[in-house]
């Protein structure tokens, strides 16, 4: 016999049993004939048939075969879910809420597990005439109506394994009269579908997201890439032209100012093994900055630093100092009949580091009534866009109006090591 009529023959032989079992009690006592029962048997039986292979055709449907695991009331599967055990949870329980007239749904986080009812939906005019009551009646005596959802969720490392359970509320041997039209195997295959189709969305979102910081992060080392190569090429001509001229007249002094060159572009030249540079890298190489434009403009630069040597260590961009200290001397000073004097200064508090370039220079304004724009450069641009791309919102650069004359320009970075703890505090020489 195949297995759908074996299935269905094994109710006949069950509801056939009960009948029996009935009768025999009937026949005991003094009623009247048990014809009555043989007709009732009859109706089941049809009842039973016709409820049967409408059972299987939904299996079918659902599944694409038919044996003995698709056919049962009762459905069990375990669910591989490759996530942590929170996130797996996340997901069982979303598939769970997910499923239709699903209600009493109750999430046990603690001992991972999840619980719910599935109510079979009722034909409609149901409490209605005595027709749809008889419906009623007999749809609960051959169909299951209410069945519950078990989920337990086992974590692994790196990984999850879930075992469903769909069943009817009903005790077991209740299985071999009634049938639940496959409403349990639908419920765990779209349970199923629904953790697949999560945790392929969380695969895919994953990917876009590397991908995109990958591409974030390139974009973001060729512009800091960019921006860290931008030496001042008049500069580097004029100081080597003015030490052309010296080794005729003035050796020593030609001598002296290209040793500030050679420690100027050691510390210029971007490197390869750290993005980041320190206070006292970038106060060394402004120096050295600063001290070849003393031998070329003499007593009109003076030079004052102010940096404690516990900041010295602090972490911050290369070459964003040097820049301050180049608009300082090409706006404000070098225009400035007399010259000036450039301000290094640097303080910290629990959180932020500021480094202060000023001058005494024209400033934003010269004396016959024309403006002098600062900030507005490539320099202070560049600052800005390394600053956004470096630190986000967490730093700003400021230029605001030195008194009684002049500018200072502010760079305000978040602080990642605490003042004093930081490497590279030796003792400096500040001149």
């Amino acid at each position: 016999m195949s297995f759908p009529y074996a299935f269905i023959a094994r109710r006949l032989l069950a509801w056939a049993v009960l009948f029996v079992v009935v009768a025999m009690a009937w026949d005991s006592l003094p009623l009247p004939d048990i014809l009555p029962f043989f007709v009732l048997f009859l109706i089941a039986a049809a009842f039973v048939v016709s409820l049967g292979f409408s059972h299987l055709r939904r299996v079918r449907m659902i599944a694409g075969n038919v044996d003995t695991s698709t056919v049962a009331n009762r459905q069990r599967r375990q669910i591989e879910i490759p996530l942590d055990a929170d996130e797996a949870f996340e997901v069982l329980e979303a598939a769970i809420r997910e499923l239709p007239d699903v209600e009493s749904v109750e999430s046990l986080r603690d001992s991972l597990q999840v619980r719910a009812r599935a109510p079979r939906p009722q034909p409609d005019g149901a409490g209605g005439d005595w027709t749809s009551r008889l419906g009623n009646t007999l749809n609960r005596l051959f169909r299951s109506t209410r069945h519950r959802i078990l989920a337990t969720l086992v974590p692994g490392d790196g990984t999850s394994s879930a075992t469903v359970v769909c069943e009817p509320e009903s005790d077991a041997w209740n299985d071999w009269f009634r049938v639940d039209d496959g409403a349990n195997l639908e419920n765990i295959e779209a349970i199923t579908r629904a953790i697949t189709r999560r945790v392929s969305e969380r695969r895919r979102s994953e990917r876009a997201a590397a991908k995109q910081t990958a591409t974030e992060k390139e974009l973001t080392v060729a512009k800091l890439s960019l921006l860290h190569a931008q030496v001042e090429p008049h500069f580097l001509y004029n100081t080597l032209a003015s030490a052309q001229v010296l080794t005729r007249h003035d050796p020593p002094r030609a001598d002296l100012m290209l040793g500030h060159l050679i420690e100027y572009l050691r510390r210029s030249l971007p490197r390869t093994d750290e993005s980041m540079s320190t206070v006292g890298d970038e106060l060394e190489r402004s120096r050295a900055y600063l001290e070849i434009l003393r031998l070329r403009m003499g007593p009109r630069l003076q030079v004052q630093l102010d940096v404690p040597d516990d900041l010295l260590g602090l972490p911050m961009p290369p070459m964003m100092l040097q820049t301050l200290v180049e608009n300082a001397i090409k706006h404000g000073l070098e225009p400035k009949p007399g010259g000036g004097t450039v301000w290094l200064l640097a303080r910290a508090s629990e959180s932020k580091l500021a480094m202060t370039v000023a001058d005494d220079g024209i400033g934003f304004g010269i004396d016959d009534g024309s403006r002098q724009t600062t900030g507005t450069g490539i320099g202070l641009k560049n600052v800005r866009e390394r600053l956004r791309l470096t630190y986000g919102e967490a730093a700003q650069l400021s230029v605001v109006a030195n008194f009684p004359r002049g500018v200072a320009a502010t760079i305000t970075l978040p602080l990642a090591t605490p003042p004093g703890e930081g490497p590279g505090n030796e003792e400096r020489r500040h001149g």
